[in-house]
């Protein structure tokens, strides 16, 4: 019999790339061993060993990107030094359409996949899905001399119409007991029987409650559906004025959606949205959809992320984090309220979920609705040159009016000394409270004050963490940074002079604006709604209720009373501070505010009374203003399309920022130079910076920023990597790459 030499060379073993939820640039190679070699296909999810512990990933495949995408190859290792996966985790694969989507957005952000890989991994490590359940079938055959009595014969006629069942439900069918069912269990009249495991969620039914349509909301919803049944991907803006119905009409595409048996997703800006959404989605469907967002508990998670995965979740509404379940077959993405900043996220892996869901939509092979009153000038954009299609909503539902806008011009009637709300505004909440309607200030500012400063020195109290002034909670009696959460009792004495009782808070937070209100209309019912004040689905549903059932009078509000509410006896709007945002160097300051204040206007007059909005403006005649007051928001957003574009500003150019930071205020900003100085040159390029941050410290970190800026045509990944590869980051240092800033800070 021939002998094997030890001298002669074995055979390679195989290979298996393998992306880890960690920052590394590449997926790492792994042999298979010989009992797992076959059983390692892409998607598979695998433990191997790193360093000297263990690991959970996914075996990962090459995916085919555009050239501009695509990074440099990873060094190959040698076959000698490869480790071999430890084992094949008992957990559904990871679907190749997931995979695709981990690669297009690791390439697209520069950011590593396996960070990427993590927002998708992570839940998936909470736990399995749940096994089979028992419960009881009826025998092939009675036994012999079986005593028959009228509650048995009861839980075999149930098992008759249907079976298995559970032990529960089958006493509950029965109208028994449970002794009952263990008797003929035990004379062998019940066999166990497995029943499968929990179906968490109920299947929306498509044909529940269709809403009745006219004009031109059932054209859009006729569109919409024909769109879901082709199967083939396609991008529309869904715009309509506030009130339009907007959500009525994309949920008909959602119910082509189920009945063609595809899963659909539907990602909101916040979560808050997601009560009254829910209430119209049952209204329409029967049930409930699955809910994926930071606030619902883990075991929830599990059994949503098994749903989705199996397909048993036909519906899912989330926060921007549900782009990354693991749909098994995906036919609908909406992007309600698709212009809201809030779908970019900022920390970790930079990215913008509106955009992304596209991306997710076309490798789905899926239509996306983009629904929005106040669309996005980049959405408008893919509209007028044909990437997306378009569909309008030019008026409310109902016969509902659109309201009337007037401008208060606080330098010509300015409220009285250390008072915010003007006199007229005051008089039209007044007559507004005495018809028994309903209405609301805006302000979105949260605390009671922004600044504190002491009357003695001038001392302002500021966060020691980050370039920003110390807000005033006053019925918490802390002063706090909305940056970094620092947060210290309300000195008696000023830290900086020692004067007693001299800190004095200057201009208005929400919590000031609500002191007046009270002080003001002593007799209404006040409540207010901020992140701070009104946490989690389940309050902001409680709220939302007493507003619904004329509990409140008068509501006070940042940001969260602007989005998608419907309250039907609220009339009249005030604007507190209008001007709010307009200031600083944002190159959408204008366009941000017009979204905003034209989306709180739209909470007024959407039943039958007609509605009022006021805004208080030290800037009246700014192009914004009068915007909101003609109620022409295209005109306002031709006008910053064309001021735009002769600079290449997006969307006619494209961005890119990258912010040098360090707790070492010299490394930073010797980092920051090099970079500056090995900037890219050529024509359609410009870098701007190295400058210092508007936040300069943050958290602890100086901060420097460069911003490179293309034209259109020019893919800015390519010329990130190739900058970077230039210049030796200092020990320390962290240079965070943002591609698409939506903010400058």
């Amino acid at each position: 019999m021939a002998q094997t030499s030890l001298l002669e060379p074995q055979p390679p073993r195989k290979r298996v790339a393998v992306l880890l939820p960690l920052p590394f640039p590449c997926p790492l190679d792994y042999a298979a061993p010989p009992a797992l070699a076959d059983s390692l296909p892409p998607g598979a999810i695998v433990s191997v060993p790193l360093g000297g512990r263990r690991e959970t990933g996914v075996v990962w495949d090459q995916t085919p990107l555009p050239p501009d995408l695509t990074p440099p190859p990873p060094p190959e290792i040698a076959d000698s030094r490869l480790r071999a996966v430890s084992t094949l985790v008992d957990a559904p694969p990871m679907p190749e359409m997931l995979r695709r989507f981990i690669d297009w957005v690791a390439a697209y952000t520069l950011a590593p996949p396996g960070m990427v890989l993590a927002m998708a991994l992570r839940p998936h490590l909470l736990g399995t899905q749940a096994g089979p359940r028992s419960g009881w079938a009826a025998a092939p055959t009675l036994p012999e001399g079986l005593r028959m009595t009228p509650a048995r014969r009861s839980v075999l006629a149930a098992l008759e119409e249907e079976s298995p069942l559970s032990g529960a439900e089958l006493a509950r069918r029965a109208g028994v007991g449970a002794a009952v069912i263990r008797g003929l269990a035990d004379a062998g009249a019940l066999l166990a029987a497995l029943l499968g495991p929990i179906a968490p969620f109920a299947a929306p039914n498509p044909d529940h409650n269709p809403p009745v349509l006219s004009g031109a909301q059932d054209v859009a919803a006729t569109a919409l559906r024909a769109l879901t049944r082709e199967h083939r991907f396609s991008a529309t803006l869904l715009e309509g004025v506030t009130g339009s119905g907007k959500t009525e009409i994309y949920l008909e595409a959602v119910a082509e959606c189920i009945a063609a048996g595809r899963q659909a997703l539907v990602l909101l800006p916040e979560i808050a949205l997601s009560a009254q959404w829910m209430e119209r989605f049952a209204r329409r469907f029967g049930v409930t959809p699955a809910t994926w967002h930071s606030e619902i508990g883990q075991r929830a998670r599990r059994l949503t992320w098994n749903a989705v995965g199996d397909g048993s979740a036909g519906v899912v509404v989330g926060a921007r984090s549900a782009l990354f379940l693991p749909f098994r077959d995906l036919g609908l993405i909406i992007v309600d309220e698709e212009h809201e900043t809030t779908f970019k996220q900022e920390e970790g892996v930079t990215y913008n979920a509106r955009d992304m869901a596209v991306v997710r939509a076309r490798l789905a092979n899926a239509p996306v609705i983009l629904a929005s009153a106040t669309p996005s000038l980049e959405t408008l954009n893919n509209v007028e040159t044909g990437r997306y299609g378009h569909l309008v909503l030019p008026s409310r539902h109902g016969g509902a009016a659109m309201p009337t806008t007037r401008l208060i011009d606080m330098r010509m009637a300015p409220p009285p000394r250390g008072r915010f709300l003007s006199p007229a505004l005051i008089d039209e909440i007044g007559s507004t409270l005495a018809r028994g309607e309903q209405a609301m200030l805006f302000l979105n500012r949260r605390g009671y004050a922004p600044l504190t400063l002491c009357r003695a020195c001038g001392q302002r109290m500021e966060c020691p963490h980050c370039t920003s002034w110390l807000v005033e909670h006053r019925k918490r009696k802390i002063l706090c940074c909305h940056h970094c959460d620092y947060r210290q009792p309300i000195p008696e004495t000023c830290p900086q002079c020692g004067a007693e009782h001299s800190l004095t808070a200057i201009g208005p937070g929400i919590e000031r604006i609500t002191e007046e209100a009270e002080e003001t209309f002593p007799n209404a019912r006040v409540l207010v709604m901020a992140s701070d004040t009104v946490g989690g689905p389940a309050a902001i549903a409680e709220a939302v209720e007493r507003i619904a059932q004329r509990d409140i009078d008068l509501i006070v509000g940042t940001q969260i009373v602007a989005k998608g509410w419907h309250f039907p006896h609220l009339t009249t709007v005030g604007v507190v501070d209008a001007d709010l945002g307009l200031g600083g160097a944002d190159l959408r300051a204008g366009e941000r505010t017009i979204q905003l204040l034209h989306q709180v206007a739209g909470r007024a007059g959407r039943a039958e009374a007609p509605g009022r909005v006021l805004l208080q403006s030290y800037a009246p005649e700014h192009p914004v203003m009068e915007a909101l007051v003609s109620g022409d928001f295209r005109t306002f957003m031709e006008e910053e399309a064309r001021q735009r574009q002769p600079g290449f500003w997006p969307p006619f150019g494209r961005l890119a920022a990258l912010i040098v930071s360090s707790e070492n205020p010299e490394a930073a900003l010797d980092t920051a130079r090099r970079l500056g100085r090995a900037a890219p040159e050529a024509p359609g390029i410009e870098v701007l910076g190295p400058a210092p941050a508007p936040l300069g410290l943050l958290r602890g970190r100086h901060r420097h920023r460069l911003l490179l800026r293309t034209r259109r045509a020019i893919a800015v990944q390519p010329i990130l990597r190739q900058w970077l590869a230039k210049v030796k980051i200092s020990a320390g240092v962290r240079v965070d790459l943002d591609v698409d800033p939506v903010s400058f800070l």
